[in-house]
């Protein structure tokens, strides 16, 4: 399986914004990475990658400064982030750490699913999937299981979308299929690990961390790079990490970390290029 992948981790809603700003950087920087064979998003880059493969990178960098209409702000509160790291350190694999949260996400109180499917709309280009492949993580809540949603799966696509980003015991779990189904970041922060047999890869991974059973992104990459694989992580910087502010989840956010994304891009043009060039 030759070729390249871009990987699109999970962040939130300024996660969303980074990605888009650092994309499209890039590409005015001539490194340009909309070409890639697969493109597989992780939550927040589940959002990126559907807009990705439906539009050009400025109409995707300029959906992410427009005002956040339809959106539902969203918090992880410190109750909620405790349940999480008692996951973590209880957890041997990342499916028992997925069964944990999937019960927990179940139980949780959540806006009306309804709402949420339509927040996650107002984000598509194009409610079907595109012709060139997207893959698209979530996470089973009773068997913990990671699962790639495509066009060949025959899940919409706003469902595919929409299951990925259900940050448990914020978002509602999504039902595809007979099962309830939550954010794909819950099995690891970028699932970089799909990548593999990808001679090029790139990770945009605004999540950087593991813990317990989930491997980082970092840690992904270096495996692919030991396969034989030219891959590389680009992480937010310091500044940028200051414009996300304290809430992720908060769509008002994701018009300056578009900027910052963007601008971050210039320091890592040489190195990326380097990977993705032919």
């Amino acid at each position: 399986m030759a070729g390249k992948a871009l990987v699109l981790g999970g962040g939130g809603s300024s996660g969303i914004g980074w990605m888009a700003g650092v994309l499209y950087g890039l590409g005015e920087a001539g490194v340009d990475l909309t070409d890639a064979d697969v493109v597989i998003g992780t939550s927040a880059g589940s959002t990126v990658g559907a807009q990705l493969r439906a539009g050009a990178l400025e109409e995707v960098y300029e959906r992410q400064l427009a005002a956040p209409e339809g959106e539902i702000p969203g918090r992880l509160g410190i109750s909620l982030l405790l349940r999480y790291a008692w996951a973590t350190v209880t957890s041997r694999t990342p499916e028992a750490y997925g069964r944990k949260i999937g019960r927990m996400a179940l139980a949780a109180r959540t806006p009306a699913a309804a709402a949420r499917r339509a927040a996650i709309e107002t984000r598509l280009v194009s409610p079907e999937w595109p012709d060139r492949a997207l893959h698209i993580t979530a996470v089973d809540t009773v068997t913990g299981e990671l699962r790639v949603f495509d066009k060949g799966s025959g899940v919409p696509l706003g469902d595919a979308v929409a299951a990925s980003c259900a940050v448990p015991g914020v978002w509602p779990p999504v039902t595809i299929e007979d099962r309830r189904w939550i954010d794909g970041g819950i099995h690891s922060a970028a699932n970089a690990q799909l990548a593999e047999g990808y001679d090029q890869v790139v990770v945009l991974a605004p999540i950087t961390l593991g813990g317990g059973p989930l491997v980082s992104p970092l840690a992904q990459t270096q495996r692919l790079v030991e396969q034989g694989a030219r891959a590389i992580v680009v992480s937010p910087s310091p500044e940028a990490k200051q414009a996300f502010g304290r809430n992720p989840l908060d769509p008002s956010v994701r018009a300056a970390a578009a900027r910052a994304g963007r601008e971050q891009a210039a320091a890592h043009v040489g190195e990326v290029a380097k990977v993705w060039g032919s």
